[in-house]
């Protein structure tokens, strides 16, 4: 089995130390959720993952290569990042955007089938009727949805056997409700078909529901890992959060929700700072 791994990353960014023996593996066929609060390293990580952050330590790999080792090219035919922000100021039109997640393979695959790949992202992101607008003139969560179906066409393949693995960077957060939870659950589907999806989100439920696994960072730090319901306790919560919270069953799904109790738990250095004000 071809596994995404990274094992006791170190990462300094300028005089700051953002990850700190971090690991972590994805194998295909899950859905990994990365949580943690803001600065906690989340991104740092997606990006080390993607090969796209160099580390000053540690070992990435994608099955026996070493990410370090691998041509841009051959990288993108085993992974496709969507960044937290996708800058693109040129009139292209969406179905444009979205086939360039098929640059990496035009040599190697026929029209036809780039021409498939490239509807069926369309369809999947629900964003068919946007095809022929400009990517300019969209809002901020259509053109979320196109990044989406950009990097959905880049994993895309005849078959389901080649491994290849999804890196989603926020992949929610500019969208609503009801798209918010369409995303998740396309990213369960890809991962059902093979796929090794790992997604940074914020929303704790939306790992709850739809996470495989789920890997919680603080301080640039993997403090727990493993399946949602033994990892998000509201003890583990409560200390990387500093919120309290107890948790409910989903009647639907048998899943754990995370419910706030309203009693916020503020952390030394809030207070502190609030004290000096």
């Amino acid at each position: 089995m071809v596994i995404l791994s990274a094992r006791n990353v170190d990462v300094l960014l300028g005089s700051r130390q953002v990850l700190t023996g971090a690991s972590m593996e994805v194998r295909p066929g899950e859905l990994v959720a990365v949580l943690g609060p803001n600065g906690a390293g989340k991104s740092t990580f997606l990006n080390v993952l993607s090969g796209e952050q160099k580390t000053q330590s540690g070992d990435v790999r994608v099955g026996a290569d070493e990410l370090q080792h691998l041509s841009p090219a051959s990288l993108a035919c085993k992974r496709a990042l969507m960044p937290q922000k996708a800058s693109l100021s040129f009139p292209f039109k969406v179905r444009d955007v979205v086939a360039m997640g098929r640059d990496p393979f035009r040599a190697s695959v026929d029209a036809a089938s780039n021409k498939n790949a490239v509807d069926w992202a369309l369809q999947e992101t629900d964003i068919l009727h946007l095809a022929g607008r400009v990517y300019t003139q969209l809002s901020g969560g259509e053109q979320q949805r196109v990044q989406l179906a950009r990097v959905l066409a880049q994993v895309w393949r005849k078959t389901d056997e080649e491994p290849r693995f999804l890196l989603l960077d926020e992949p929610t957060s500019s969208l609503d409700l009801a798209h918010q939870h369409s995303v998740l659950h396309l990213a369960g589907r890809l991962a059902e078909k093979g796929v090794g999806v790992v997604a940074v989100v914020h929303d704790l439920n939306l790992a709850a529901l739809y996470a495989t696994r789920v890997v919680i960072l603080s301080n640039g730090c993997v403090v727990a890992a493993g399946v949602p319901e033994d990892v998000l306790q509201p003890s583990l919560i409560a200390d990387v959060f500093n919120l309290s919270v107890h948790r409910v069953e989903d009647p639907d799904s048998g899943r754990k929700l995370i419910v706030p109790t309203g009693n916020h738990r503020r952390s030394a250095s809030v207070i502190a700072i609030r004290r000096a004000l």
